[in-house]
């Protein structure tokens, strides 16, 4: 893709979405931290449902490890591996606590080094807690990056640094969020929407789906279910 396709893509999304923000609920950077966390393998608005409840009650490093491990099982129950996830949480409460005066430090290496906390998460945290210009790549963004040409990778990690490279400077801040919303609700997995997708005559993915095609798909399903 050259860089004149790139430079109207990141500009139509701009313009549709000129503040777009993360669907995890956070007031602050340690709220956004363990909502993070949590988000691994599960929905936004699961995690948004617990951490609701969670914060009401302990939304601190300290506050949580008032809780322990029950207290804070209670609260996260319904979200996938849950168990796994409040054993980091716990541990991340303490060595927040022991080395960062409790707060969420803003450098990628300390980020990382605390239990439960990958690439990803920290990039997330640099963006959206910090104002950093990193792009946190998760399914949606790989999906996207690699099926509309904008930064094709064989990883995570090779579609990150693509995107640093030929995204421009102007839209990294932003960039990852245009990025996950378009393939959460646009360029989905199993059927791209791409009648309504607003770079559809920028993107260099070539099964685009046609509207015929998706009356035709939805009127089959009809008829397989009966009508109903």
């Amino acid at each position: 893709m050259n860089p004149q396709k790139r430079q109207e893509i990141f500009e139509r999304f701009r313009a549709a979405n000129p503040q777009p923000r993360g669907e995890l609920e956070h007031r602050t950077p340690f709220e956004l931290l363990i909502a993070v966390i949590l988000s691994a393998q599960a929905t936004d608005k699961s995690v948004n449902l617990a951490t609701r409840d969670l914060y009401q009650a302990a939304n601190t490093p300290q506050a949580i490890l008032d809780l322990g491990m029950d207290g804070l099982v209670k609260h996260i129950k319904r979200i996938g591996l849950f168990r796994a996830k409040a054993k980091n949480i716990l541990a991340t409460c303490e060595m927040l606590l022991r080395a960062h005066e409790g707060k969420v430090p803003q450098e990628r290496g300390a980020l990382e080094q605390l239990p439960g906390v990958g690439r990803k998460t920290a990039n997330v945290v640099l963006n959206i807690a910090f104002g950093h210009p990193t792009i946190a790549v998760d399914t949606h963004v790989f999906r996207v990056g690699n099926r509309t040409g904008i930064a094709p990778g064989k990883n995570p990690l090779e579609v990150e640094h693509r995107l640093l490279k030929f995204v421009p400077p102007q839209y990294l801040l932003h960039a990852h969020h245009w990025l996950i919303l378009h393939g959460r609700y646009v360029c989905k997995a199993a059927k791209p929407d791409c009648p309504n997708c607003l770079i559809r005559d920028l993107c260099e993915f070539r099964a685009k789906t046609s509207a015929e095609g998706s009356a035709k798909s939805a009127k089959q399903k009809s008829r397989a279910s009966g009508g109903r």
